[in-house]
């Protein structure tokens, strides 16, 4: 018996725990012998109804189930033994399957390719006997005999699994391709020796669209799941471990967290880490989407996969294995793809009861051609015609195949779709709320203006006030030493430091006092401000930024000024959300004053201000009770609840720092324009699964009427049925198109 604890380490499994404390297991299993949605959606209801199981999805495009299960009441043999009575075959899912899943892959298009090479030029010598020489007596054998191999070797696998689901008294579209085939088969047999009219070309030309249309699907099913492979194939496979100072090249899976690493020139960092030594620029376009390299130096963080591209590194090991930001990345994706969305519950409850349903449609028709019309032979020819094209795998491929291929390419893209319901919300969004510090700001203070007074010299004013705000702790202080660095100025060190809480700091430099804070300050300390720099404050003020004033000998010297400032792609992401129609608001704890002068800049019209992080979340309730759907933007730390709260939750945040429980959405750069980006992404994504449903849902609802009533011919109808199922997963394919918006375009 397989103890679902001890295959957990064997496959990808993950524990959490249900709203009543049960420690449950969600487990990735292969479900083997699947061929249409019917299929998905009785194995998903057969794992539902197992003791210990809590929750079981089954996608049909994946062929793999999600089951969160209590590893106390159930085994995975239950389960297997469970899929086994109605006909199909449950696999643990290995971790790291990639190569295994592009070479099965491979086999099923190859194996049907064989088919259709077989198929067609026996069917179209078929075809010409029947339409040609139908009279022939020869010809007629002839084509009995041409159509045997078709039928029984091309046809073998829609008959092998019609005959196991028989056996576990089941049906799925197998069922209909070989009840359909075998009588349009047997009733031309039977004819043959009695001389009537023969339908082997019907049989022939039927299986030999369908394994084209199995091929082509194959193929297209392939693509539709290379996302996934492409990621897990972009890890390191090798790491060089420094051991006392030498190195040994070990397998990556080896590496454990404090290792130090050597990474040279070219090589991919094998595991998520820091950088002691050395400074590089690294690629990090296969977690961000961004092409540009970045510079790393001692201190920041690196992640595994991405490419050093010049100089040499040695990283400490911090995160390996499943820890790593590509295999979160990996199993987000993962999830998303498994997961589904509410619009498919219709579907699979239509294609749970389709099968039975046109099995009594198809006796329904020939039973009334026979008994209303008495021609039991066009009976039987619009009987077959109804099982052929009937088929559900449309339906089955509509949703999965565009959630794929979707969340897969924006994966590529640095964009994180949590799930299939996000798709859905996303199409309802109309207001987008940012925060500000962070978001569309940088989240640091820096220095923006300088403005001395008369006869004052701006560096000597500078460098007075960063010798002061040196020893100091606050934000601005340091953005004020910061610039002075940066312009080479030299700063002095000071005597008799003082900070004065609320207004400012005051010190000796050479010899002279000088006071820098607000203007209580300056009035205490009895040096007055010249008119002009007053002005020169308001103005300052106005455009959202903190003025501070430096003086000394008397007299207010100057006036500085910092801001947190905005992101450089800050006004063009809010202009691409209000181009798609959508309100951008900002939130913000500055006073209205500040926080107005900001989203100015950016072009927001609707301000949040004076808002504690405490109280986000009551602000986005409030805006959700206007009737809005509502999206927040945020770091994804701080902003964690407010994510939650939001109908759509967006994280903005860079490699290893990606916040990946609070949101629906995470972006993997800080590039904000990428916010409408993830947005059309989500909203084409969603507008392909409705093309695809309309399509699945029109053309069976269309094609059953004119089959039962004898206008579509059943090799028409094959090819049809074969079309249909690869038209949803080509259209799907379209979204390998998508790409991020250019700053002309958005």
């Amino acid at each position: 018996m397989t103890d679902l604890k001890s295959s957990a380490d064997q496959q990808a499994a993950t524990a959490f725990e249900a709203t009543d404390g049960t420690v449950l297991t969600r487990l990735d299993l292969e479900i083997r012998g699947m061929t249409c949605g019917s299929c998905a959606a009785r194995v998903q209801k057969v794992l539902g109804r197992q003791d210990g199981v809590f929750d079981a999805q089954v996608n049909f495009a994946t062929s793999r189930a999600s089951v969160a299960v209590d590893p106390q009441a159930t085994t995975l043999d239950d389960l297997a033994a469970a899929v086994d009575k109605i006909g199909y075959e449950l696999a643990p899912v290995a971790e790291g399957g990639g190569e295994d899943d592009d070479a099965a892959e491979a086999a099923a298009a190859a194996a049907w390719f064989w088919r259709v090479v077989a198929a067609w030029p026996l069917a179209v010598a078929v075809m010409v006997l029947s339409m040609g020489f139908h009279h022939e007596s020869w010809a007629r054998w002839a084509a009995g005999a041409l159509t045997v191999p078709v039928q029984f070797w091309v046809g073998w696998p829609f008959l092998r699994a019609a005959a196991e689901r028989a056996r576990s008294l089941t049906a799925n579209m197998d069922t209909l391709i070989a009840v359909g085939t075998l009588a349009a088969f047997s009733y031309s047999t039977y004819e043959l020796f009695a001389g009537g009219d023969l339908y082997f070309e019907t049989a022939a030309l039927i299986i030999a669209f369908l394994v084209l249309g199995r091929y082509f699907e194959a193929r297209a099913k392939g693509k539709a799941s290379r996302a996934i492979r492409a990621l897990l194939e972009l890890g390191a496979k090798e790491a060089r471990v420094v051991v006392d100072g030498h190195e040994q090249t070990v397998p990556v899976d080896q590496v454990r967290p404090g290792d130090l690493l050597r990474v040279r020139p070219g090589e991919k960092v094998p595991v998520d880490g820091e950088v002691v030594d050395g400074a590089s620029a690294v690629d990090e376009s296969m977690l961000t989407g961004e092409s540009v390299p970045v510079d790393k130096v001692p201190g920041d963080r690196v992640a595994g996969a991405t490419i050093n591209r010049q100089g040499v590194l040695t990283v400490r090991a911090t995160a390996v294995g499943a820890d790593t930001a590509l295999a979160q990345i990996v199993r987000l994706v993962q999830d998303a793809q498994a997961s589904k969305a509410p619009v498919q519950r219709l579907a699979d409850r239509v294609a749970g009861v389709f099968v039975p349903a046109v099995m009594l449609i198809a006796a329904g028709t020939f039973a009334g051609w026979w008994l209303f019309a008495g021609d039991p032979r066009s009976g039987l020819i619009a009987a077959v015609a109804v099982l052929i094209i009937a088929c559900p795998c449309a339906l089955g491929l509509a949703t999965p195949t565009a959630i794929m291929v979707g969340t897969g390419r924006g994966a590529a893209l640095g964009v994180l779709i949590k799930g299939a319901e996000v798709l859905e919300r996303s199409k309802r969004v109309d207001t987008v709320v940012f925060d500000k510090t962070g978001t569309l700001t940088e989240g640091k203070m820096a220095l923006t203006d300088v403005r001395p007074g008369e006869g004052t010299d701006e560096d000597v004013l500078l460098a007075r006030t960063a010798a002061v705000e040196a020893a100091s702790e606050h934000p601005v202080g340091r953005a004020v030493v910061d610039a002075a660095e940066a312009r080479g100025l030299d700063v002095a060190r000071v005597d008799d430091f003082e900070a004065i809480a609320g207004h400012g700091v005051r010190a000796v430099v050479e010899g002279t006092a000088v006071h820098v804070g607000r203007r209580k300050l300056m009035a205490e300390a009895g040096l007055p401000v010249p008119g002009a720099l007053e002005e020169a404050a308001d103005r300052l003020e106005g455009e959202g930024k903190t003025a501070i004033f430096a003086g000394w000998d008397g007299e207010t010297r100057g006036v500085l000024a910092v801001a947190d400032t905005l992101k450089p792609d800050a006004a063009e992401a809010v202009a691409a959300l209000s181009a798609m129609g959508v309100e951008v608001a900002m939130i913000t704890g500055d006073n209205a004053r500040t926080a107005g002068a900001i989203a100015a800049q950016v072009g927001i019209d609707r301000v949040l201000a004076e808002v504690l992080p405490e109280d986000k979340v009551e602000e986005v309730r409030r805006l959700q009770g206007e009737g809005r759907v509502v999206a927040m933007v945020g770091d994804g730390v701080n902003d964690a609840p407010a994510l939650v709260q939001a109908d759509l939750g967006i994280a903005i945040g860079t490699g290893t720092d990606v916040a990946i429980e609070s949101a629906d959405i995470t972006l993997l750069s800080d590039d904000l324009a990428s916010v409408a980006d993830a947005l059309r992404l989500a909203r084409r994504t969603f507008r392909t699964i409705l093309q695809n449903l309309g399509w699945a849902f029109g053309y069976n609802t269309a094609a059953l009427p004119l089959a039962a009533l004898g206008l579509l011919n059943p090799v028409i109808a094959g090819g049809a049925m074969a079309f249909s199922s690869v038209s949803v997963v080509t259209n799907s394919l379209r979204l390998y198109r998508f790409r991020k918006a250019t700053p002309a375009s958005r």
